[in-house]
């Protein structure tokens, strides 16, 4: 009896392992991946290169009305698929959402549409230290 106990604890935990490996392979992979397509820059590059670039706002309206960055466009990424075609490929683009996350899966999409030039801000607007602005 306890030894089919300890077996049967043995299981949960070689498949909570397992579990674990595979999710950290995943974001190595995912990270690998948003190297190959954007680069991340701190506030001091993102705000010295923004005034060329298309800043993109990847946060909800009402996320983006409540504050943003100065001079950012909002396009949500639950809408980004049906309207990133909004978005100039001859021009840098830099991503900013409330961390990295939505960036990361908007640079993908942009790098698989051809777009050269991504920029993703490393700290998301959550840290966000410059200008920015209120929609009501």
């Amino acid at each position: 009896m306890v030894i089919a106990a300890i077996s049967g604890m043995m299981v949960y935990t070689v498949i909570l392992l397992v579990l674990i490996i595979a999710w950290a392979a995943w974001q190595m992979i995912t990270i690998v991946r948003r190297n190959q397509v954007a680069t991340v820059i701190d506030e001091d590059a993102f705000q010295e290169g923004m005034r060329k670039a298309q800043v993109i706002d990847l946060r909800e309206k009402k996320d983006f009305d409540a504050g943003h960055i100065l001079g950012a466009r909002n396009i949500p990424y639950s809408t980004f698929k049906a309207y990133h075609t909004g978005i100039r490929a001859d021009l840098p683009v830099y991503l900013y959402d409330q961390g990295k996350a939505l960036s990361t899966r908007a640079a993908l999409l942009l790098g698989k549409e051809g777009y050269k030039d991504i920029s993703i801000l490393k700290t998301g607007y959550a840290r966000w230290q410059g200008k920015t602005k209120k929609t009501n």
